[in-house]
């Protein structure tokens, strides 16, 4: 047993990983997400596109901007990790020019994708793996972006690690995730609105409002942008740098290998 393995079967130490309610291991917490977007995966896409009134598509859009360079350069090997239904691997496709991997641990979720790739006339390959334990040689990728899907990972400096395993140098990895915004007045609002509204509202496009209670728990309990990007580098990324999106609602993070 790998010792990503043996730490994923422990109990969870606070602030390591994604702790829904009622998890006491990082194999239960694991479970439960994947049940959990399982549950939702039939209206995923317009539930985040009408709950951030489309605005995650300038952040997909951002995200591709950032890592431009790595998706231009000739025969890059590039994943999406956790891409659910596909939105932001469709993005990074098209500006490629060329098939993509995508890789998801829900089923359902990259069913989705799969239907989405095929209808619009993409080729990129879907891969269902956990991000903790991927099936994948050592540096056989030069780049990685995981967008709202790491703040769910059970352990999230053994995602870190995994990742870097299988990066390239001179590779990177994209991080876009939801965090806590700077400004403390801004802050309540959004609170307010993630605890209060985003529930209902979230789970009558769902059908599933566990889901939407779970979110802003997991932002909450996250960690902020700077300790992230602290996260990252002590996971050995270089030239760790991050900036806040539409108001620090959400923070991208990219870190670099030499």
């Amino acid at each position: 047993m790998s010792a990503i393995q043996q730490q994923r079967d422990q109990a969870p130490v606070p602030g390591v990983g994604t702790t829904p309610e009622g998890a006491q291991s990082e194999l239960e917490a694991s479970r439960w997400v994947r049940g959990m977007f399982g549950r939702v995966a039939h209206r995923y896409d317009l539930a985040n596109h009408l709950l951030s009134a489309n605005i995650d598509r300038s952040w997909r859009n951002r995200t591709v901007e950032r890592v431009r360079d790595i998706l231009k350069r000739p025969n890059a090997r590039v994943m999406d990790l956790a891409c659910g239904t596909g939105d932001l691997l469709v993005a990074l496709e098209r500006e490629a020019g060329r098939s993509l991997i995508g890789s998801d641990f829900c089923h359902p979720m990259l069913a989705g994708a799969k239907t989405k790739v095929a209808r619009l006339g993409l080729k990129s390959a879907l891969l269902e793996a956990d991000a903790l334990s991927l099936p994948l040689p050592d540096a056989s990728l030069d780049l990685i972006t995981i967008a709202f899907g790491f703040r769910n990972l059970a352990n999230y400096r053994a995602g870190l690690v995994e990742m870097r395993r299988v990066l390239r140098p001179g590779g990177a990895l994209a991080i876009l995730e939801f965090t806590q915004p700077p400004n403390k007045a801004f802050a309540a609002l959004y609170n307010w609105y993630s605890h209060r509204v985003l529930p209902i509202l979230g789970g009558m496009i769902s059908g599933a409002p566990e889901a939407y209670k779970y979110l802003p728990e997991s932002v909450r309990k996250f960690p902020e942008a700077a300790e992230l990007a602290t996260l990252m580098s002590e996971s050995g990324y270089n030239s760790v740098d991050w900036e806040y999106l539409t108001f620090g609602i959400v923070a991208l993070h990219v870190g670099r290998l030499k």
